[in-house]
């Protein structure tokens, strides 16, 4: 089957740890969105898709169409993709484990969003600067080290090679995800965490190194991070 990724054209943003997986497991997929319109591409064919999807529609991007289904949320596109990319054990114990880890990194990477954010997603991050800072304070000093302790006991608990044992999952490839993001954001943050979380260190490392993700990290295809994504670098907010 061929996917179709539907994200924005010009960030990294959620829509990396979809295409993290279908990247890992050299899927048949096109990123729509970032397609030129002579080849049915755009963000207008974006938005003609979420609208004219079946209930329930999409919310915002991403969402996947395999087929005639539409998968939206990152984590249910992942749960979705997991089994059929052999991206995730095929006990059902494990695939919920999986699940459940997949949405505590989709709930960080709520919060780093938020930490240039607080107070309203419509302003621009200029017109709220005291409140992002008391934010990226917050979660600097709190909640980086709560995650991250979280993460790296239970990739212990795991064996310390991979979030659900032996072999690497999706779940794997977005904490890989999770972390580069905010090595970027936060670079003095992550540095100073460091030595409180080697395995998890050593994981990151092991996902870069596979064979097909080295490649696209290395290719046009990875967006650079930037001031429009998720993880954005104000060197303001670490103080």
């Amino acid at each position: 089957m061929r996917y179709e990724l539907y994200y924005w054209p010009s960030i990294q943003g959620r829509g990396e740890f979809v295409r993290l997986a279908l990247e890992d497991a050299a899927a048949d997929y096109v990123d729509v969105a970032r397609l030129p319109k002579a080849e049915g591409g755009g963000v207008e064919v974006l938005f003609a898709t979420m609208k004219q999807a079946p209930a329930p529609a999409p919310f915002a991007p991403p969402f996947l169409k395999a087929g005639k289904l539409i998968v939206a949320q990152t984590a249910n596109i992942l749960a979705y993709l997991g089994p059929k990319l052999g991206l995730v054990p095929a006990s059902e114990p494990k695939r919920i484990a999986a699940h459940q880890l997949s949405l505590t990194i989709a709930d960080m990477v709520s919060e780093a969003h938020d930490t240039h954010h607080p107070v309203a997603m419509g302003a621009y991050y200029e017109d709220q600067k005291p409140e992002a800072n008391k934010r990226a304070r917050g979660f600097i000093d709190q909640r980086i080290p709560k995650f991250f302790g979280y993460f790296e006991a239970q990739l212990k608990a795991a064996g310390g090679r991979a979030m659900l044992g032996r072999s690497i999952s999706y779940v794997d490839l977005s904490l890989f995800q999770l972390v580069s993001g905010l090595e970027y954001a936060f670079p003095k943050a992550m540095k100073a965490q460091q030595r409180k979380m080697p395995l998890v260190r050593a994981l990151v490392k092991r996902v870069a190194e596979r064979p097909r993700l080295a490649a696209y990290l290395a290719s046009p295809r990875r967006l650079p991070f930037n001031a429009d994504g998720i993880f954005r670098h104000y060197p303001e907010l670490e103080g």
